[in-house]
């Protein structure tokens, strides 16, 4: 029988090429040129097996959704029947409902859209909000969401003596509580409230930190102020230390530098989105589910 072939970008060669070998994949990198004028021109393979699969973490995604949409296409010409998308991160899942008249409700566009393109859909802590499954967020007849949160519990273990886990808000509960049931480990959820996109203040749980070895816990860091706020005010509280543990380290432009000045010590992110901070790799566990 033919291998599968693993499709993938040369930004993301090295994570692929670790994928396939421990998936028994056969890798085939798309290659990519850029015209002067913006539109850019893939080539695949001009021989692909029946079943394939697009490894394409999509952060950045504006780009990267054009690139989907070339190569599944032309995959599709190529004679591929099955066809999965590989995105450890997904974009534009947190606008699930118009908040002002007109408003684009991105998670339905661009779901609609992956879900034409895809026969199933795999990735990691998708970040929906009131959806509760991601089938419903992509509508293909196989989408699985797998979990970094046991990972990430996994390294606070390692890294700190006896430390609590923190959700810096509401919607983190999910994976914080994940982690932490995963290693026994003491849990709390913190309360967001939201002033802007850089403006946020934070109310702690009714926990005591004193002299513990705080870890807060997330499926995404961006700007890195509700982090920040959330160290802040927990070495108020007496926390020794305070660390990060995230799935997708988007990290904008002057995030990282933000978190440390509030104190934060260390910074853990699985390589879902490759960054200097990677320390917990997903592929042994996204490679289990493939095979």
């Amino acid at each position: 029988m033919q291998k599968a072939a693993l499709l993938y970008f040369d930004r993301e060669r090295k994570l692929a090429l670790e994928l396939a070998k421990l998936a028994n994949f056969s890798p085939e990198l798309i290659t990519r040129h850029d015209f002067p004028d913006g539109e850019l021109k893939l080539r695949l393979s001009p021989e692909l097996p029946h079943r394939a699969l697009i490894f394409h973490s999509l952060d950045h995604p504006n780009d990267k959704l054009i690139e989907l949409l070339l190569a599944a296409k032309t995959a599709r010409l190529l004679g591929v029947q099955h066809l999965t998308l590989i995105a450890p991160y997904l974009a534009y899942m947190r606008q699930d409902i118009a908040f002002e008249p007109g408003e684009a409700v991105s998670q339905r566009v661009v779901g609609d859209l992956i879900a034409s393109l895809f026969d199933s859909v795999v990735t990691f802590d998708p970040h929906l909000h009131r959806t509760s499954k991601l089938e419903e967020a992509i509508p293909v007849k196989d989408a699985l969401a797998l979990s970094a949160a046991p990972l990430l519990g996994e390294i606070a273990t390692q890294q700190r003596l006896n430390p609590i886990l923190i959700g810096p808000d509401e919607e983190s509960a999910q994976w914080v509580a994940q982690a932490a049931q995963s290693h026994h480990l003491e849990y709390a959820v913190a309360r967001k409230i939201r002033r802007g996109d850089e403006s946020v203040d934070i109310i702690l749980p009714l926990i005591q930190v004193k002299g513990r070895h705080v870890v807060l816990l997330d499926d995404i860091a961006s700007s890195g102020h509700t982090l920040a706020r959330a160290a802040e005010l927990l070495y108020k509280a007496g926390a020794e230390t305070v660390d990060i543990a995230v799935t997708h380290a988007l990290f904008n432009n002057g995030a990282i530098d933000i978190i440390i000045k509030a104190g934060v010590k260390k910074i853990w992110s699985t390589d879902c989105i490759a960054h200097s901070t990677n320390a917990v790799s997903i592929l042994p566990l996204l490679a289990k589910a493939l095979i």
